[in-house]
């Protein structure tokens, strides 16, 4: 990326970060094995930084199938004791068995809903929430929609969703576009999608 391009502030400073922020964050996404890995990927950051998180994403990609959905879904308890030794993951056994379980859950609302897309956008009525924040400070934690999103996941019985890691991953996955005044992404933004 051309290095006259300003970004927002908290992807400065580290490679992988800025590529991230670049070509993924806040950009809609509708595949549902992505939404998995992002969801995921989210409720591993409870308690860490999220560059923490985005360092072992190969690691979790290899742990979890690449984070095909069914095939996580038939992991067991050999494998969560398996991937407690395996360092490219947070070992972390209460994340390790919620990603197995949301797994499942997630299979449960594809066979409901039809895609776990078709789930997660209606929480938004399918359209990206924008906003402009002025800097890094003004970012929200948590919205009304995060709420009834981890509300809606928590009663389903998802773990690892609370509010706030809601809100990480609806901007994660676009689904809130939180690009701060002056970001280049903003403005390639603003014309739509």
């Amino acid at each position: 990326m051309n290095e006259l391009h300003v970004r927002c502030d908290w992807a400065n400073g580290d490679e992988l970060m800025a590529a991230y922020h670049d070509g993924e964050w806040g950009v809609p996404l509708h595949d549902d094995r992505a939404l998995f890995e992002l969801l995921t990927l989210e409720g591993a950051q409870a308690g860490l930084s999220w560059q923490t998180v985005l360092n072992k994403r190969q690691g979790y990609r290899d742990a979890f199938h690449n984070f095909d959905i069914e095939r996580v879904a038939q992991m067991d308890a050999g494998d969560v004791e398996r991937l407690m030794l395996n360092p490219g993951i947070i070992r972390n056994r209460a994340k390790i068995i919620s990603t197995i379980r949301n797994a499942r859950l997630v299979l449960a609302v594809q066979r409901e809903f039809g895609s776990f897309d078709a789930f997660l956008w209606q929480f938004v009525q399918g359209r990206p929430i924008v906003t402009r924040p002025k800097s890094l400070a003004d970012i929200a934690a948590k919205s009304p929609e995060s709420d009834i999103l981890s509300k809606a996941l928590l009663k389903r019985g998802f773990k690892f969703v609370g509010s706030t890691i809601c809100y990480a991953f609806m901007q994660a996955t676009g689904m809130v576009d939180d690009h701060v005044e002056g970001c280049f992404r903003s403005t390639a933004r603003a014309g739509g999608d």
